[in-house]
């Protein structure tokens, strides 16, 4: 079985490597193939992951190349982790944001839209190449914005099987469970716990927590409001958790706090590309080193807990034909009743090798109904912005983001935006 990773050269290669070696006994992987643009960093970065395998008796092959047709023909499963632009390209989205008083983010508000804007259509070439050179492959992506970016799949290659997946809800599920281990004493298996949560990538609220298939829910509710309520700054304002009886994603902070996040702002640099710059060069220099075969402490300053768990599991559960939950990005199909059927939502959903399919859910409530569906707005927008160069679609999907610039400003923005990226837009400079 061939397994390939697009982006291979980033610093979470070795986390993922790590959690195939992990499950070689049930998810018998043959070669993976590591493809990268930046031929330089993948030396290094690929270098490594050969020696991590090698130490461990070479289960699998490891095959480096910067072609992708190549890394594509014949897969049972790609991965994406790309970055286009690399780590200067979101230091410039945070800035951007900066410098016209809006939230800096990678992944939300106007440095979210950027991205989307450099990633989709190389996305979706991924994804052509797979239509021809690996039918039937599975898409798994973990490139941000990871919902928005899958809603563009959803419409523009239906018929190539792809999913969004990002490590917030398994950190949120493994936070939950370190509690009710502290209440219930021992250690809880994760595969006896199962997270309930809605919204979309980055935008989503945890409304439900089983053990065993018991609703433990309001006991995980009572327990965090018991903590916020005694912290001096509280992460959230007891006040929304009680009447909401849900635990928000930690993104919503640009949403519910969002004076504090841009007073935050004003403090950089570093802002938080400009740090994991600095990680990350630290990083390859200990990948460089020859005589390392497993990843070092720092990858841990990296971020993306669980990275290689969320990866390994979704395909070994794929593969083996599980029917386990996780909780991933995929079109509901109507799974939400009310919500328009076309929508990629972050959810749980049943993984069996036939296909990937939502879980029926209750809507969540109208005072978040509002926002998903503004944001969403604004996601759709996007993608038929990025994929046709559309200017009138971009200004109007910043006219539709609740953290987007006044009317007044979009045009400035959306220019500032198209000229600091312009290498990466050819679609909107013809």
């Amino acid at each position: 079985m061939k397994v390939t990773v697009i982006g291979g050269g980033s610093t979470y290669t070795p986390e993922l490597v790590n959690g195939f070696l992990a499950r070689i006994q049930t998810f018998p992987l043959s070669e993976l193939w590591l493809m990268d643009i930046d031929a330089e960093r993948l030396a290094i970065v690929g270098g490594f992951a050969q020696r991590m395998v090698a130490a461990k008796g070479s289960p699998f092959k490891v095959v480096l190349t910067t072609d992708q047709r190549a890394a594509v023909s014949g897969a049972s499963y790609v991965t994406t982790q790309l970055r286009v632009g690399q780590m200067p390209a979101r230091r410039a989205d945070e800035y951007l944001g900066q410098r016209h008083g809006l939230i800096g983010q990678e992944t939300t508000g106007v440095g979210g839209m950027a991205k989307a804007l450099r990633t989709i259509p190389v996305i979706l070439n991924i994804a052509a190449d797979m239509r021809t050179l690996a039918p039937g492959a599975l898409l798994v992506n973990f490139t941000n914005p990871a919902g928005l970016v899958t809603q563009a799949i959803s419409k523009y290659a239906p018929d190539v099987p792809a999913v969004g997946v990002c490590n917030v809800p398994i950190t949120a599920k493994m936070t939950i469970l370190a509690e009710l281990e502290k209440q219930f004493g021992g250690t809880i298996d994760p595969s006896r716990a199962e997270l309930k949560t809605l919204g979309l990538n980055h935008l989503s609220w945890h409304r439900g927590f089983t053990l065993d298939g018991e609703d433990v829910w309001p006991r995980v509710i009572e327990s965090y409001l018991s903590e916020l309520k005694g912290t001096p700054e509280p992460e959230w304002e007891p006040r929304t958790i009680e009447t909401l009886r849900m635990i928000p994603n930690y993104y919503l902070h640009y949403y519910y706090n969002t004076d504090h996040k841009l007073a935050e702002q004003q403090q950089w640099p570093p802002s938080r590309a400009e740090e994991v710059m600095a990680v990350e060069k630290d990083l390859l220099h200990e990948y460089a080193d020859p005589s390392l075969s497993e990843p070092p402490a720092d990858l841990m300053k990296r971020g993306g807990a669980y990275y290689s768990t969320v990866a390994t599991q979704l395909l070994d559960a794929h593969f083996n034909d599980r029917g386990e939950t996780h909780i991933v990005n995929t079109r509901h199909g109507g799974a939400v009743p009310g919500w328009p059927a076309d929508w990629v939502l972050e959810m749980p959903c049943t993984v069996r090798k036939s296909g990937i399919q939502p879980i029926p859910t209750d809507p969540l409530p109208p005072s978040c109904f509002g926002l998903v569906a503004q944001v969403k707005s604004f996601e759709q927008i996007t993608v038929e912005a990025a994929v046709h160069g559309d200017r009138d679609a971009a200004y109007q999907a910043l006219l539709a983001h609740p953290l987007g610039p006044k009317a007044d400003k979009i045009q400035a923005v959306l220019d500032d935006m198209l000229e600091t990226h312009r290498p990466y837009l050819p679609q909107f400079w013809r």
